[in-house]
């Protein structure tokens, strides 16, 4: 049954890596849907309410740290959902196929890092556009555009790196999205970019890196603001 799932994937898709890739992304795909909408709802929407409806305010006047607060309430929006959804997966990918999963583990976990990195940089924008503007409705729109416009500006830059025959769109969008450069690390379309981009695996881990610290950065804003300078 495997071998359905490296199908159309070139040479590279034979070695045991390309299969837990490819069994892994399967697993993934309808389901980041799923996580992606629940991060901006518990984000977006909760913490906007809660500063709406002045329960902020009321935690504000007791005699903890604002740095706690706001880290409980990540921790019960984001961090929670984030176990979930990896536990849920994980446990899946197990049932699934063992065999390639447990040798492969640490290609299952890379795939997991390069595919949340996204999410979790649209989660950071909109704990900053919640913060600023005290309520959750317009981050949460924004939010969702941002998750929908990443498929269009990956098929702009597929286009254009077919048309220049130059990797720089790709190398771009992967900065904010190394599930690009993964996928191509992995052959994701031998026949058409094959010869422009095929990154290392080395390359590969240092996208992923650059995104998760754009959006530790990000965070760290909002930990700044939330602490200095929200004032309610």
């Amino acid at each position: 049954m495997l071998a359905n799932f490296t199908v159309g994937m070139g040479a590279q898709a034979t070695t045991n890596e390309a299969v837990a890739y490819t069994v892994t992304t399967s697993i993934i795909g309808g389901s980041l849907i799923v996580f992606i909408l629940l991060i901006l709802k518990n984000v977006a929407y909760g913490l906007g309410s809660d500063l709406e409806k002045g329960i902020i305010q009321t935690y504000f006047s007791y005699p903890l740290k604002r740095w706690r607060i706001l880290t409980a309430k990540l921790i019960s929006a984001l961090g929670v959902s984030l176990l979930l959804f990896l536990g849920i997966q994980i446990s899946a990918l197990y049932i699934l196929a063992p065999d390639i999963v447990l040798p492969q583990f640490g290609t299952v976990i890379l795939t997991y890092a390069a595919n949340l990195s996204y999410p979790l940089l649209i989660a950071a924008i909109m704990l900053l556009m919640t913060l600023i503007l005290r309520r959750g409705g317009i981050g949460l729109v924004v939010g969702i555009v941002l998750y929908f416009a990443m498929s269009i500006i990956s098929g702009i830059a597929f286009i254009v790196s077919f048309a220049t025959e130059s990797p720089l769109a790709l190398q771009i969008i992967s900065v904010i999205s190394p599930s690009m450069a993964l996928q191509q690390h992995y052959g994701g379309m031998p026949d058409i970019l094959g010869s422009v981009w095929s990154p290392t695996l080395s390359e590969v881990l240092v996208y992923i890196g650059v995104s998760y610290v754009i959006v530790a950065s990000l965070f760290v804003l909002g930990y700044v603001y939330f602490s200095r300078r929200l004032n309610l």
